[in-house]
């Protein structure tokens, strides 16, 4: 069984080790260090860390001045409040001047499991999307975060980094290669294409091995950057596959099936089925179970591959 590692830590990493010959990288947080995992950073270099409180909506605005003033800044907070609470002040300070801010939250979708909806950010790809300047990413592994973690940052402008609490398997080794804005081909196929992002690549990984063994042959991507999107890679599984399923841990509105949707609809037109959160909020649970009931499970997958295949 392949080891789980939650994106959180991978990120906890990354922060020590690029802080080490990147002297002009300043982390910010928004008291909530133990649990985004920036306490080692913070541990380890003190004069580059602040600690901003519970205010995002100031965190953002004191990372757009030190990115103005030559720094590189990554800001860290709960997913829900990095982009919910602090939307404006990301959109009109960060983005609309370009900053070099990378905001790099933690604690997305229901496998934040008992905080319960409240704390289940389920929209933040809509929100980030939205938002002109913007990349947006959401790595599926340790690995992938690591190395997406880096080329934002080496990236002059806004970054969003969409990041885990609960430990995901590790499906990349340190030699492949992955490049922000590039989707992964994981398996080949010819009878459809399931595009998943995150926590949902290994379930689809998980669909495609078992639809395998009934003669269906599923082509997997892993579309770790949501902004910019792939869209070569969307329009070839179109044309080759016939029909997508997309699987996200995020809203069915505004996320990754529909910007693969509207990529399709403007290129090259197929049937269409996006695996995701309904018009629902989530509520508190074990993340597993939580995944199964909404509908995010490989199961759902195979379901919605079958129904597109009649």
């Amino acid at each position: 069984m392949a080891d789980k590692i939650a994106t959180r830590d991978s990120f906890s990493k990354f922060l020590v080790d690029y802080g080490r010959t990147h002297k002009n990288l300043v982390v910010m947080n928004a008291d909530v260090s133990a649990s985004t995992q920036t306490k080692a950073f913070e541990n380890t270099y003190p004069d580059r860390f602040f600690n901003a409180g519970i205010a995002e909506q100031d965190m953002m605005g004191i990372a757009t001045g030190l990115a103005h003033s030559g720094k590189t800044v990554i800001t860290s907070a709960f997913v829900l409040f990095a982009t919910g609470r602090a939307f404006e002040v990301v959109r009109n300070a960060i983005c609309y001047t370009k900053a070099n801010v990378k905001i790099c939250a933690s604690h997305a979708g229901l496998s934040v499991g008992a905080d319960g909806a409240t704390h289940q950010a389920i929209e933040d790809f809509a929100l980030m999307c939205s938002l002109p300047n913007m990349i947006v990413v959401n790595p599926a592994d340790d690995v992938s975060a690591r190395k997406l973690l880096k080329q934002a940052c080496e990236i002059n402008g806004p970054a969003y980094v969409r990041l885990g609490r609960a430990a995901v398997p590790v499906l990349y080794n340190e030699k492949q290669k992955i490049t922000l804005g590039k989707a992964l081909k994981l398996r080949e196929g010819t009878d459809a294409t399931i595009i998943a992002t995150g926590t949902m690549v290994n379930p689809a990984l998980e669909a495609a091995d078992k639809l395998a063994k009934e003669g269906i042959k599923v082509r997997v991507l892993d579309m770790h950057t949501i902004k910019p999107i792939d869209k070569k890679a969307i329009i070839a599984a179109a044309k080759e596959t016939k029909c997508i399923v997309t699987a996200e841990e995020h809203t069915i509105f505004g996320g990754l099936g529909s910007i693969v949707a509207s990529v399709v609809a403007e290129n090259c037109p197929v049937p269409m089925k996006i695996i995701g959160i309904k018009d629902t909020f989530g509520e508190s649970g074990e993340p597993d179970k939580l995944l199964k009931k909404y509908g995010l499970s490989a199961s759902d997958i195979i379901k919605a591959v079958k129904g597109l295949k009649k």
